[in-house]
């Protein structure tokens, strides 16, 4: 019979491990994707209903006031609205990144998701950006909401996804 030779391992050399993305960029992505998804939703249904929630002209306003307060020209229509669709995607991005990468991260999507959307329909009223681009109609009202509830379970589910991810 032939003899078994058992193989050892040099302490030295280890096997190659995978590991979890670090949190932070787990985090961020997971922004970026909730970011995105109302975005994407959002300059998507606008084409197409007339009663879709106008969050841009939200926007190109509070850039337009805050040039004019540090005494500044807003630059044309065009430019704002690019500038406004910019700062969506990174300011929304900075705050769907706030459901973490934990095992909650879906609840905490859909909490900041929900609460957002009011927002969108309580504040710009109050910030002297007008009430009719996101709370016009009851549908309108409904719509935003629904945007950035979309938003957070997209932020969330990614964040979970990612919790998976090894590279």
């Amino acid at each position: 019979m032939e003899a078994t030779r058992t193989v050892r391992r040099d302490k030295t050399t280890k096997k190659a491990s995978k590991k979890r993305l670090n949190k932070w960029l787990r985090s961020g992505l997971s922004g970026l994707a909730g970011a995105v998804a109302v975005t994407i939703v959002h300059e998507s249904v606008r084409r197409f209903y007339p009663e879709a929630p106008r969050m841009d002209i939200l926007g190109m306003r509070a850039i337009a006031k805050g040039l004019r307060y540090a005494g500044q020209t807003p630059p044309d229509d065009d430019k704002l609205h690019a500038w406004s669709l910019v700062g969506d995607i990174v300011s929304n991005g900075v705050y769907y990144s706030l459901t973490g990468g934990g095992k909650k991260a879906l609840w905490r999507g859909t909490i900041l998701g929900a609460l957002a959307g009011v927002g969108g329909v309580v504040l710009p009223g109050p910030m002297g950006l007008g009430v009719a681009p996101s709370g016009r109609t009851k549908q309108t009202q409904a719509l935003t909401i629904g945007y950035y509830l979309l938003a957070g379970v997209v932020a969330g589910g990614v964040a979970r996804w990612l919790r998976k991810v090894k590279v």
